[in-house]
C-alpha cells in the first residue's frame, strides 16, 4: 500500500484561512518571511484542522498536513543558513510527551499505520485451516449455485448473471492457495464433494470459468507440489512427501471418476486459439495432461483408448506456423507413446508416423527458429524413434519414404542431421529394419554418412551449441553400421558396396573404427576400476555370491553407459569387416598391435556382449522376441560364428 497517497489530502478549506499556508512551490524570498513559531502550543495544530469545508470535525488527517508544512518550513531555514547559520537541534523541539517522543507518532498517526500494517499482512491472504476451508467451500457452493440460477432465469441477458460469474472466478482463484498444505486440504475437498462441483464446471457454458478450472486443477496437481518437503530431506520431511503423493492421488481418482479426461478434450474442440485467453486454457488443459502422464504414467493407455486426445495431438502438429501449445503437443504425444505398444498402434490406426515426417520435412533446409522450437523439432524426432520399436512401424517407415527423408537431412548438415541418424538407428535394427537397410544403400546414403562417420561434416548453422553430443553421435553412427552388417544379404550387390567403403583410401575406415574404439576403452577404464573396487570391498565385507550376482547388473548398465555400448558396436563391425576382407584384416592386425592387443581382445568384448543380450527379452517380454521373429536369437547366433573366426586368427 502507497502510505504517500494516504497522507497528500486536500488544502485547507476556507474556513481555515487562519492557518498559515504556503504556495504550492514557494521561492526562497517568500519563504525568508516564515519564522517558525515555537510559542504555539502543539495542541493547537493538532485540534482546529479537525474542521472540514463543512465546519465538521473529519479531517483528522490534516493534523499531519500542517505539521509536515511546519517541518518543511524549519528544514527550509536550516538549509539557507536562517537564524545565523544555525541549525536547529530538531530533537529539542518538544518535551518527553511531544510529537517525537518515542516512535516520533501521535496517536491519530500510529492508528493510520496500525490499519496500514494489518492490511499488508492480509495481502497474501491468511494461513488456512480446516475451518477456513470449509467455510470457503461453502461459500463456493453457494456462488455455483447463485451463478446456475440466473443463468437458468436470464439465459438471454447476460447482464443479469455477470456479477455473480465474476464472484465464481474469484472463487475459484481461491483455490490455488490450496496447494499449501495437500494432505490437509486435497481429502476435505474429496469429502465435502467439491470435485463433481469442479468436473460440471469444465461444462459450463462461459468458457473463461472453464479455463478457470482448469488453471485451479493444474496447480493442483502439478509435480512440483510437495517438492520443497522431497529437497529437504529427513525422515519427517520424507514421510510429508509420501503423504503429500498420497493426497495427490486421491484427487487424482476422484477427479477421473467424475470424467475429467473427456471434459479436458472436449473443451480442447471447443476452444479457439486465435483468442489469447483460449490459447491459454489449451496450454493449460495440455498441462493437466502433463501432470497425469507424470503421476501416472500407466493413465497413457486409458488416455488414448477412451478419449480423441491422441488424434488432436496429431492434428495439431500439423497446424502450419509454430507456437508454445505446438510444441506442447508434441511433449505430451512425446509421453503418451513412451508408454508400451498399444499406444503406438493407435497411433499407427492415425497414419502418425507419416504425419510426423511431413512435419519434420521443413527442416531440410532450415534450422528451428529458437529453443523452444528446437525442443519441438527434438519431440517429433523422439515420437519418429519411440514408434520405431515397434516392427509394424518400421514397416510403415520404409513405406513412408522415412529413409529418403533422412538421408536428405543429413545431407544439408543442419541440426536436424544428427537427428536423422539416430532416426536411422532405430529404423535399420532387427530383422524388421532390414528393408530399410536396402533402402538406405540404394537412397545413396553411404557417402553422406561415411562423411560422418570420419568427421568431416561441418555444420552450416551458427548454432553449434544446440547439437547433439559427439559420443551420443558415435554410438548411433556405429549402430547403423551394425545393423546394414547384420541385415544385408552376403554376396549382395548392397553388401558389397558397403565392404568396398572399409577397403578404399588405404582402409582410412578401418583406422577410424579403431579410433573409435580406443575412445570407447578411455571412457569405460575409470569406471571399470571403480566397480573392480566396489567388488573387492564386498567380499571383504563377506558378501555372498548371490549378493555379488545381483550387483552384476547394476554394474553391467553402469559400464554401458560409460562406453562399453560403444565399444561392443565398434568390435562387431570390425569383426565383420575383417571377416570380409583379408585386406582389412592385416591393416587392422598391425594397429592393433600398436597398441599392445590382438584380435582375441576384440572378441573378448563380442563374448560380454553374447552373454547379456537378450535375457531382459526372454525373461519379461519374449512375445516381442516372437514378434521381432528371434532377433535376439539371431544375434547370438551371429556373435557365436565372430567369436570364433577372430579366435581362430
Amino acid at each position: 500500500m502507497d502510505i504517500d497517497k494516504m497522507f497528500k489530502l486536500p488544502k485547507l478549506p476556507a474556513s481555515a484561512g487562519q492557518k498559515r499556508k504556503m504556495p504550492d512551490n514557494p521561492n526562497p524570498e517568500y519563504l525568508k518571511k516564515f519564522k517558525f513559531d515555537e510559542a504555539a502550543p502543539l495542541s493547537q495544530t493538532v485540534d482546529e484542522p479537525h474542521l472540514n469545508g463543512n465546519g465538521k470535525g473529519k479531517g483528522k488527517g490534516r493534523q499531519v498536513t500542517v505539521q509536515d508544512e511546519e517541518m518543511e518550513e524549519r528544514e527550509e531555514r536550516n538549509a539557507g543558513g536562517g537564524g545565523g547559520g544555525e541549525v536547529e537541534d530538531f530533537y529539542d523541539d518538544a518535551d518527553d510527551e511531544g510529537r517525537f517522543f518515542g516512535g516520533g507518532l501521535n496517536n491519530e498517526q500510529e492508528q493510520i499505520l496500525n490499519i496500514f500494517d494489518a492490511a499488508g499482512e492480509g495481502e497474501d491472504g491468511p494461513v488456512l485451516d480446516l475451518p477456513a476451508l470449509r467455510r470457503q467451500l461453502g461459500k463456493f457452493e453457494r456462488t455455483v449455485t447463485k451463478n446456475a440460477e440466473q443463468r437458468g432465469k436470464y439465459p438471454d441477458d447476460p447482464s443479469k448473471f455477470i456479477e455473480s460469474e465474476a464472484d465464481l472466478d474469484t472463487s475459484l482463484k481461491s483455490f490455488l492457495s490450496l496447494t499449501q498444505n495437500p494432505p490437509l486440504f486435497y481429502p476435505e475437498l474429496v469429502r465435502a464433494g467439491i470435485i463433481p462441483i469442479l468436473s460440471g464446471l469444465l461444462a459450463h457454458e462461459n468458457t473463461d470459468i472453464a479455463v478457470d478450472v482448469v488453471e485451479v486443477i493444474r496447480e493442483l496437481t502439478d509435480e512440483d507440489v510437495g517438492e520443497e518437503e522431497d529437497a529437504e530431506g529427513g525422515a519427517e520431511e520424507e514421510e510429508r512427501a509420501s503423504k503429500t503423493r498420497m493426497a495427490i492421488g486421491q484427487l487424482i481418482d476422484e477427479l477421473l471418476n467424475n470424467s475429467l479426461l473427456d471434459l479436458l478434450v472436449s473443451n480442447l474442440s471447443r476452444l479457439n486459439e486465435s483468442e489469447e485467453s483460449d490459447s491459454q486454457g489449451v496450454f493449460h488443459i495440455l498441462a493437466v495432461f502433463e501432470n497425469l502422464l507424470s503421476f501416472m504414467p500407466p493413465l497413457a493407455s486409458t488416455i488414448t483408448s477412451e478419449t480423441s486426445l491422441l488424434g488432436w495431438l496429431v492434428t495439431r502438429l500439423e497446424k502450419e506456423g509454430y507456437d508454445s501449445n505446438k510444441q506442447y503437443a508434441s511433449e505430451v504425444l512425446a509421453m503418451l507413446l513412451q508408454e508400451g505398444r498399444e499406444v503406438v498402434l493407435r497411433f499407427a490406426k492415425l497414419d502418425g508416423l507419416d504425419k510426423l515426417l511431413q512435419v519434420l520435412f521443413q527442416y531440410i533446409k532450415k534450422d528451428p527458429g529458437d529453443g523452444e522450437e528446437l525442443e519441438f523439432m527434438e519431440n517429433v524426432f523422439d515420437c519418429l524413434c519411440t514408434s520405431l520399436a515397434e516392427p509394424e512401424m518400421k514397416q510403415e517407415f520404409h513405406d513412408s519414404e522415412g529413409v529418403e527423408l533422412m538421408v536428405m537431412m543429413m545431407k544439408e548438415k543442419r541440426l536436424a542431421r544428427t537427428r536423422a541418424i539416430k532416426v536411422l538407428d532405430y529404423a535399420l535394427q532387427s530383422p524388421p529394419g532390414a528393408p530399410s537397410c536396402i533402402r538406405f544403400i540404394t537412397a545413396s546414403g553411404l557417402p553422406t554418412f561415411f562423411s560422418a562417420f570420419m568427421g568431416k561434416s561441418t555444420h552450416k548453422s551458427k548454432n553449434r551449441h544446440l547439437q547433439t553430443s559427439q559420443v551420443e553421435d558415435e554410438e548411433h553412427l556405429l549402430g547403423i553400421l551394425g545393423s546394414l552388417f547384420t541385415n544385408l544379404e552376403s554376396d549382395s550387390p548392397e553388401r558389397i558396396r558397403l565392404i568396398a567403403k572399409f577397403v578404399e583410401e588405404g582402409y582410412a575406415k578401418v583406422e577410424r573404427l579403431l579410433e573409435l574404439r580406443e575412445a570407447a576403452e578411455s571412457r569405460l577404464a575409470p569406471v571399470k576400476r571403480d566397480i573392480e573396487d566396489e567388488k573387492k570391498a564386498l567380499k571383504a565385507e563377506g558378501a555372498g555370491e548371490e549378493e555379488i550376482e545381483e550387483m552384476e547388473v547394476e554394474w553391467y548398465l553402469r559400464k554401458m553407459d560409460a562406453g562399453l555400448a560403444s565399444l561392443q558396436n565398434a568390435d562387431y563391425v570390425l569383426a565383420w569387416v575383417v571377416m570380409e576382407d583379408d585386406g582389412a584384416m592385416t591393416h587392422a592386425r598391425l594397429l592393433l598391435s600398436r597398441k599392445g592387443m590382438n584380435f582375441k581382445n576384440v572378441s573378448a568384448v563380442l563374448r560380454e556382449l553374447k552373454d547379456n543380450i537378450g535375457d531382459d527379452d526372454e525373461e519379461e517380454n519374449g512375445e516381442a522376441i516372437e514378434g521381432e521373429e528371434g532377433g535376439a536369437a539371431l544375434q547370438r547366433m551371429i556373435l557365436e560364428q565372430l567369436i570364433a573366426f577372430l579366435e581362430g586368427l
